[in-house]
């Protein structure tokens, strides 16, 4: 059997993190897997952190329904709760960019950045951002479009 590619490894993180599978999470990160939140000034140290925290956040991640997979292999989308809008990069750094819809019912858009060793994620660097309104002041500045929502994806 042929050892998966970096961008197969991602792909079935993304989709693991999209059904909550845990264990599969668990299997594609490094012992040494670290994490960080710039936002919050976090920093998770080891898998067995990570997996504490992925599996007791207070309320649940959020809700998994059935999902469909749509696009090429650099953009894609998948559907509910965890919504891969794109995925990019090459040999051992990837991206991809998503929403979240959280079990109180906010969606929230996230970026994380992904790299490899030895076939393993080893480190990701996340940002979470909520939805907010524009300010009035940029309106004659700007030009207003709808926000991604899971409707606007087609999730």
């Amino acid at each position: 059997m042929a050892k998966p590619s970096n961008r197969e490894i991602v792909e079935r993180l993304v989709r693991a993190i999209e059904a909550m599978d845990f264990d599969t999470i668990a299997a594609l990160t490094a012992e040494d897997y670290v994490e960080e939140m710039p936002q919050s000034g976090e920093r998770i140290r080891g898998r067995a952190n990570h997996q504490a925290i992925i599996r007791g956040y207070p309320g649940g991640v959020g809700k998994v329904a059935a999902s469909k997979i749509v696009g090429s292999e650099d953009v894609w989308v998948a559907g509910p709760s965890f919504n891969v809008v794109q995925i990019v990069g090459s040999g051992d750094q990837y991206t991809y960019v998503a929403t979240g819809e959280y079990a109180n019912g906010e969606v929230w858009h996230m970026i994380a950045l992904v790299h490899l060793r030895d076939g393993l994620i080893a480190r990701s660097t996340n940002w979470y951002a909520a939805p907010f309104e524009a300010p009035a002041w940029r309106a004659a500045y700007v030009e207003r479009f709808e926000p991604m929502t899971l409707d606007s994806i087609g999730a």
